[in-house]
C-alpha cells in the first residue's frame, strides 16, 4: 500500500540534497518547486541519477541544470506548437477546399467516402460536441438561420471547430480513390496518400504533448512514420543523417517531417534558426536525447 506522506518544500529540497543533487540556493529551489512541482521536475533530473531505485544522483548533478532542461523543453514546445499551428491551418484549408469542390460542402458526413464507419461515427460525435459547445458567432447564426437543416454547418464552418487530431483522422480515413486525398499529399510534398497519414498522426500526437505541457525532451514517442525513399523536395543528403527505423521514437525524425511540410507552406520559415538557437542558449542540453544528427543544420531540408 502506498503510504508516503507529502513533503514540505524545505523537506523536498533537503531530500534532493541528501540524495546528491547540488542545490546552492535552497530558497530559490523552493520557489521553483512551489511553481513547477517536485513530480514534474523529476522527469528532468531522472537521467541524472545513477541509482534509479534509491534515487541517488551522479556526481556534480546540479539543480540549475535541471531547471535549464525544463526551460529548454518549455521553449521547444512553444516552437513546435507554432510550427504545428501552420500545418494544422493548411491541412484544414486543403481538406475543406479540395473535398468541398470534389464532392460537396458536407463531404465529411458522407459515410460512402470513408473506409472505417465506426471511426467516422466517433469523429462526428466529437465534432458535434464541439459545435454545440462553441460560442463562435458564425456557427450560432448558422444554426438559427438554418434550424430546419439537419446537417452540420458546411465544411468551412464545421471543421474550424475540430482538432488537428480529428482532421488527421478524417484525412487518413478517406478512401484511397478520392482524388483530393492524393492532391493534399502532393501539396505537402508527400507524393501520395501512402505516406501523409502517418506524418499527420505523429504531428497530432506531438501537438497534444505541447498543448498539455508534457515533456518532449528525452521522450520515447510511440508509433512510427513512413519515410519517402525519394522525396521530391529538399530532404537529407547524407545517408548517415537519415533517421533509421529504431530511431523513430526520437523527436528528431518527427521534426524533420514538420520542417519538410512547413517548407511547402512557408518556404521562408525560421524553424532552423529558432531550433538551433535553443541548443546555443542551453548548451548543457544533450542533442542526442532528441535524436539530433551531426551538423543537421547543413542538410538541404534544414537549410531551406
Amino acid at each position: 500500500m502506498f503510504n508516503k506522506p507529502p513533503l514540505t518544500l524545505s523537506k523536498q529540497v533537503k531530500q534532493l540534497q541528501d540524495r546528491g543533487l547540488i542545490i546552492k540556493r535552497p530558497l530559490v529551489a523552493e520557489k521553483y518547486l512551489i511553481n513547477i512541482s517536485y513530480y514534474r521536475l523529476g522527469e528532468y533530473w531522472y537521467v541524472m541519477q545513477h541509482d534509479k531505485i534509491n534515487h541517488l544522483f551522479k556526481p556534480n548533478s546540479r539543480f540549475e541544470d535541471v531547471i535549464a532542461l525544463y526551460n529548454f523543453d518549455a521553449e521547444l514546445r512553444l516552437l513546435l506548437f507554432d510550427v504545428i499551428e501552420k500545418i494544422e491551418i493548411s491541412l484544414r484549408t486543403k481538406l475543406v477546399y479540395y473535398l468541398s469542390h470534389e464532392i460537396d460542402p458536407w463531404w465529411f458526413q458522407n459515410f460512402e467516402l470513408f473506409s472505417d464507419s465506426k471511426a467516422l461515427v466517433k469523429t462526428l460525435a466529437s465534432l458535434e460536441e464541439e459545435i454545440n459547445r462553441t460560442k463562435d458567432v458564425s456557427i450560432k447564426n448558422h444554426s438559427k438561420k438554418h434550424k430546419d437543416d439537419g446537417r452540420f454547418p458546411p465544411a468551412w464552418k464545421s471543421l474550424e471547430q475540430t482538432s488537428f487530431g480529428a482532421l488527421s483522422k478524417l484525412y487518413g480515413n478517406l478512401k484511397n480513390d478520392i482524388t483530393a486525398k492524393d492532391q493534399i499529399a502532393k501539396d505537402f510534398g508527400a507524393v501520395n496518400h501512402t505516406y501523409l497519414p502517418s506524418w499527420l498522426q505523429s504531428i497530432a500526437q506531438i501537438r497534444n504533448f505541447c498543448a498539455h505541457h508534457s515533456r518532449l525532451w528525452n521522450r520515447n514517442l510511440p508509433g512510427t512514420v513512413k519515410l519517402l525513399s525519394k522525396p521530391p523536395n529538399p530532404w537529407i543528403l547524407d545517408s548517415k543523417n537519415i533517421p533509421k527505423q529504431h530511431e523513430f521514437s526520437k523527436l528528431y525524425v518527427h521534426m524533420c517531417l514538420m520542417k519538410y511540410i512547413l517548407n511547402t507552406i512557408l518556404p521562408t520559415n525560421e524553424f532552423t534558426e529558432k531550433l538551433d538557437h535553443l541548443f546555443v542558449k542551453y548548451p548543457n542540453v544533450d542533442p542526442d536525447a532528441l535524436g539530433m544528427k551531426p551538423n543537421w543544420q547543413n542538410e538541404p531540408l534544414w537549410k531551406q
